[in-house]
């Protein structure tokens, strides 16, 4: 008779208080009876000077991660400032025109998500319906991530929704986790987006909270599930075959979904879905792809009306010219070209281009420019859209104001030449004023380059020619007279008063010279810049005028 025993299972341990222990089955293996997280407790905290107690999280995590979620994206992403009429986003995508968001005016009316246009136009015909604009979306959460990297060099976009902020190396420099909270809440309010904040060290779990509309504030990783616990599964965002599933066993919150066994879960909705309830508590890393601005702006307004003046125009403008600043400072850079684009229904766009002397980032500036600009722009028909791109992005040089005021002792502040030939430029045009540079070329007529006031341009000398050049060049030569004794003439004999100066070159090119170069006065005491041809007929000519 064989003896039979009896293998005697082991007490659970205790978790710290606040926190239950959440059974996990091994992914290997079946059991018979649920195996259990255990969570180690802390070690006691040390004691101070003086025997007083020191306290110490119970764990602290690596990383601390703000959640941004935007709760009514669509009609956020289409709603403009000072709307009147109530609002209603439909998707494009569906033939029954059903309601997917509604504003608050258009909810006290009465009308709910899901209902259908026309029953929506029935409660009040005089709602805005505008169909959704995944491109608006898109660009409202780029914008979001790029105002977070004022907090925070580490931004992560979760789609369509949310953002993420790394926060833990911020704390800091921002007063503690309260006073950055309020920063970034304020700091988004003005740019008129609502958004809903979840801190967390894990990415996933501040995600939930935020799209749950609950203000979690956790640093604790081992505290971490049982706050999560009393949260909806929809706020994960898992398929909805999948929760439809879980609601009918009766799992409907985290927490219970936590305390599922491991193999029989996996078995049943996948290993993926179990992959992520690890990483919603930190069992398991969670790399996140780094969101990085492009390097050129572009902004485009819709307005609500047509528009057909000009101040009009600027003032739709200024909101755009806004977020284009701020996207110049949060790189310390500038620009030397904006180009606008306004849409007309009937006729080809217009296109206005500014061309500046120097970088430039003040939205102000920016303004008063295109002011001077569009008002030598005539709009053949109303504007229905308006666009921003700038060109690539330049260094701006940053330099303290001076002491001494404008025109004393000497004294010209940096910024006025570039913003006269900008006026000018706004004024008269591109092409009426430009800039001069010499090239390395002994041949005149070849020795200069058309080039943007202020820029250096590539094969451009920094310095002038050591040789005695006149100020003005005439684009052809003049061919002169000459007396008996074949001495030029110009007004009158000309007295040769320094020379020669011979250039023989451009073989190369089959436009090669050879020629003796004289400075000349005339009767009228006015010195010339003369040259005579080495080869017969040896003529002479005249090529510039000394000032």
């Amino acid at each position: 008779m064989r003896a039979s025993s009896r293998r005697r299972g082991r007490p659970r341990a205790a978790g710290p208080r606040g926190l239950q222990s959440l059974p996990f089955e091994s992914p290997g293996r079946e059991s018979a009876a649920p195996s259990v997280l255990r969570v180690r407790p802390a070690p006691p905290p040390p004691s101070g000077p003086g025997g007083s107690v020191q306290g110490v999280l119970a764990f602290e995590p690596r990383e601390l991660w703000l959640a941004l979620h935007v709760r009514q994206l669509p009609l956020t992403a289409v709603s403009r400032e000072r709307e009147k009429q109530p609002i209603v986003v439909i998707d494009g995508a569906d033939r029954q025109q059903r309601v997917l968001q509604v504003d608050a005016a258009a909810r006290a009316l009465g009308v709910r998500s899901g209902m259908s246009l026309a029953a929506a136009l029935a409660v009040d015909a005089q709602i805005d319906a505008r169909p959704r604009d995944v491109g608006l979306e898109r660009a409202l959460i780029e914008r979001l991530a790029a105002m977070g990297q004022r907090f925070t060099s580490r931004v992560s976009i979760e789609p369509p929704d949310g953002v993420l902020l790394e926060v833990k190396g911020s704390l800091k420099l921002f007063g503690g986790i309260e006073s950055l909270r309020e920063q970034v809440q304020s700091h988004y309010a003005a740019s008129g987006v609502r958004v809903s904040l979840a801190l967390a060290p894990t990415t996933s779990g501040a995600l939930a909270a935020a799209r749950a509309g609950r203000p979690l504030v956790s640093t604790d990783l081992q505290a971490l599930p049982g706050q999560l616990a009393p949260l909806s599964l929809r706020a994960l965002r898992w398929p909805r075959d999948t929760l439809s599933r879980l609601a009918a066993m009766g799992v409907l919150t985290i927490g219970e979904a936590l305390r599922l066994p491991r193999t029989g879960f996996a078995r049943r909705f996948g290993p993926a879905t179990l992959a992520s309830l690890d990483r919603l508590v930190g069992r398991r890393e969670e790399p996140r792809r780094a969101y990085i601005e492009r390097e050129r702006f572009y902004g485009r307004f819709e307005p609500a009306y047509e528009i057909t003046q000009h101040d009009l125009l600027l003032a739709v403008l200024q909101p755009l010219l806004a977020d284009l600043e701020r996207f110049l400072q949060g790189r310390q850079r500038g620009i030397t070209r904006l180009r606008c684009r306004f849409t007309h229904r009937e006729v080809p766009p217009t296109c206005c281009t500014l061309s500046l002397a120097a970088p430039e980032a003040r939205a102000a500036r920016l303004g008063e420019l295109l002011a001077e600009k569009l008002a030598q722009q005539v709009l053949p028909q109303a504007v229905i859209l308006c666009e921003l791109r700038t060109g690539p992005l330049v260094n701006r040089e940053l330099v303290s104001g001076s002491i001494w005021s404008p025109g004393e002792h000497g004294h010209t502040p940096a910024g006025e030449m570039p913003a006269l030939i900008e006026q000018l430029r706004a004024r008269l045009g591109v092409d009426a004023v430009y800039g001069l540079c010499l090239v390395p070329e002994h041949r005149p007529e070849s020795a200069w380059r058309v080039a943007e006031p202020g820029a250096t341009r590539s094969g451009c000398l920094s310095v002038w020619s050591p040789f005695n050049r006149p100020l003005w060049l005439l684009t052809e030569p003049q061919l002169l007279q000459t007396t008996a004794t074949g001495m030029p003439r110009y007004h009158g004999p000309l007295l040769l008063s320094d020379g020669p100066e011979r250039i023989e070159t451009g073989w190369w090119d089959g436009a090669d010279v050879m020629r003796d170069y004289y400075t000349a006065v005339d009767a009228r005491r006015a010195r010339l810049w003369i040259f005579r041809e080495r080869l017969p007929p040896n003529h002479w000519f005249l090529h510039g005028v000394f000032g």
